[in-house]
């Protein structure tokens, strides 16, 4: 369904992403980005772009592919409250390294969510590492569900569009803006999404927004 992205992305990013994607499409997408919320060490924005690259060359139907990393992002933040809910810190502390996830991210994801409240859960999916956390600390801490949802939710909602729009109107751009996510890191790609932002906002109307004369 996605050989011809397959092989021009395939050595910009991770291969199994991209075959997973490949093999099991829209249940991949669900899938990939429900464990990546919970913890498991995938590059969820990453996940995102491409499957918004996937829809800008045609090999995956826009509403189906969105609506999986909705429902995956939506489960993951529903099954990291309910783990906070009946598990509580110590699990945390015992099983998060083993996920990556250290004490001094978990302290930091603490103050984190003390400081900043409800609205943590909303903001928290652009920090790398808070996003795993803060839906379990809105659990442990009894936060209503009904207000959980609301910021967690709506915040799902605006990451995954976000990362997703970024790979469709980079798309002509791909094989650099990869290398540079791998080169620095998320908080380059951050960066560059909010310059795209700026260029959406700011481009002259009688550009295209796929011109050349752009990058020159």
């Amino acid at each position: 369904m996605v050989e011809g992205v397959k092989k021009e992305v395939g050595d910009v990013v991770e291969f199994d992403l991209v075959n997973i994607i490949y093999q099991y499409s829209y249940l991949g997408i669900f899938l990939l980005l429900a464990l990546g919320i919970i913890g498991m060490p995938i590059p969820d924005e990453i996940l995102l772009a491409t499957v918004g690259y996937f829809i800008f060359m045609g090999d995956l139907p826009a509403v189906p592919a969105v609506l999986s990393a909705f429902l995956g992002a939506l489960t993951g933040i529903t099954g990291s409250y309910y783990f906070g809910t009946i598990c509580g810190k110590p699990l945390l502390y015992k099983l998060g390294p083993k996920f990556g996830i250290s004490e001094d991210k978990i302290n930091k994801t603490q103050h984190f969510f003390t400081k900043y409240g409800k609205t943590a859960l909303f903001f928290g999916y652009f920090i790398p590492g808070i996003r795993h956390l803060t839906a379990y600390f809105a659990g442990m801490y009894s936060l209503p569900f009904r207000q959980f949802a609301v910021y967690a939710y709506s915040g799902a909602i605006f990451w995954c569009s976000f990362f997703i729009v970024i790979g469709n109107q980079l798309a002509g751009r791909w094989a650099i803006v990869m290398d540079i996510i791998h080169r620095v890191g998320t908080y380059a790609f951050l960066l560059i999404a909010l310059g795209l932002i700026a260029w959406i906002i700011f481009k002259p109307k009688n550009k295209s927004t796929y011109s050349n004369e752009w990058f020159k």
